[in-house]
C-alpha cells in the first residue's frame, strides 16, 4: 500500500470516471486503473463495483476511501510542518471565500499579504459557504473568509469585521428622497435577490419576515427576482427593475451614477465576517501574516448622500 494507490482510489472516488481520475493525478488511465485493482487484489476487497456507464463505490470502499482522505491530508500536514520547521515559507495556500465577499476583500488583501510574504502564492476560490467549509475539513483549503453564523469543533474562526447592509434603488425611486428606510418601507417593493444556496440571500430572506406576502389592502403580491451575482443585481437596480439589500463593503464611488443608496433602520440586517482554518493547520506563522494582512486593510462603508 503506497500514498500513489491512496490518491488514485480518492481521486477515483470524486470522478467517478477513470480518464478524468488520472488526468487529475498526472498519470495514464492504466497506470491508474493497474494501481487500484492491486490495492484491491492486495486487501481482497472491491472498492469500486465497475459498470459500462457508471462507477460505484462500495459500503467498504467509503469506508476506506474515508480514511485515504485522511491519511493524505496527515501526509501533506507532515511535509509543510518540516517545510515550516526548515525556513521554507515558499509554499502555496489555499484561500477560499464566499461570493458576496471575494471580489471586495480580495483585490485588498492579495497586495498586502504579498508585502508581508512575497514568496506565497495565492490559490484563490469563490465558492458557497457549505462547500467552503466541506474543503476546509477535508484540506482542500488552508483557510476561508466568510459570515457567520456556522460551526465545527474542528475549524477555529477570527472576527474579521461587522458590516451592515444598505439598499439600494433607483435614482428616480419614491424612497430615494427619505434619509433612512424601514423594512415596512421594503415590503411592497420588488426585490432583487441572489440565488439559492448563497448565505446572503438567506440572511436578507430571514430579516423579511414578511417577504412575498399578500397583501390584502392592495391585493398586490410583492415580487422578487433573483440575478447570478451582486454585479448583476446592482445594475439591474441601475435599469430600473427594483430594488434590492447590499453588504455595505460592497460599494464604490461610482455608484451613485446607478443607483441611491440608503441605510436601513434595523440592526437585523448586517453579518459578521470571519477567517476560518482547521485547528489541525500547521503553518502557524503563515496564518499570523495572513491575519496581519487583514488587520492592515480597512473594509469602509461609504454611503454618499443625496
Amino acid at each position: 500500500m503506497t500514498l500513489n494507490e491512496l490518491k488514485y482510489i480518492v481521486a477515483l472516488a470524486k470522478q467517478r470516471h477513470f480518464r478524468k481520475a488520472s488526468e487529475v493525478c498526472f498519470v495514464s488511465q492504466p497506470t491508474l486503473s493497474i494501481a487500484i485493482k492491486k490495492f484491491e487484489q492486495e486487501l481482497g476487497i472491491t472498492l469500486f463495483e465497475r459498470h459500462k456507464s457508471e462507477i460505484i463505490i462500495t459500503p467498504v470502499g467509503e469506508e476506506i476511501i474515508r480514511l485515504a482522505e485522511d491519511i493524505l491530508q496527515k501526509s501533506q500536514l507532515i511535509k509543510q510542518i518540516a517545510q515550516e520547521e526548515q525556513g521554507d515559507h515558499s509554499g502555496e495556500l489555499r484561500v477560499g471565500a464566499i461570493y458576496t465577499i471575494a471580489p471586495y476583500l480580495l483585490p485588498k488583501l492579495i497586495p498586502e499579504f504579498h508585502q508581508l510574504a512575497p514568496k506565497i502564492p495565492f490559490i484563490l476560490q469563490e465558492n458557497y459557504t457549505v462547500n467552503l467549509i466541506d474543503k476546509l475539513r477535508n484540506g482542500e483549503l488552508d483557510v476561508a473568509i466568510l459570515s457567520l453564523p456556522f460551526s465545527d469543533p474542528h475549524i477555529e474562526t477570527l472576527e474579521l469585521y461587522e458590516e451592515p447592509f444598505v439598499v439600494a434603488l433607483p435614482n428616480d425611486h419614491h424612497l430615494a428622497n427619505k434619509s433612512k428606510l424601514s423594512l415596512v418601507d421594503l415590503e411592497q417593493e420588488t426585490l432583487l435577490l441572489l440565488g439559492a444556496g448563497h448565505c446572503f440571500r438567506d440572511q436578507v430572506v430571514d430579516a423579511f419576515p414578511n417577504l412575498n406576502h399578500l397583501n390584502l389592502q392592495t391585493n398586490q403580491l410583492q415580487r422578487t427576482l433573483e440575478g447570478s451575482s451582486l454585479e448583476t443585481i446592482r445594475f439591474m437596480v441601475g435599469s430600473g427593475a427594483g430594488i434590492t439589500i447590499l453588504p455595505c463593503s460592497s460599494l464604490n464611488t461610482h455608484d451613485a451614477d446607478l443607483f441611491t443608496v440608503k441605510e436601513i433602520e434595523s440592526t437585523l440586517l448586517s453579518r459578521t465576517v470571519v477567517l476560518a482554518w482547521r485547528k489541525s493547520f500547521p503553518r502557524k506563522q503563515v496564518l499570523e501574516t495572513l491575519k496581519l494582512a487583514l488587520n492592515n486593510i480597512q473594509i469602509a462603508c461609504t454611503i454618499k448622500k443625496h
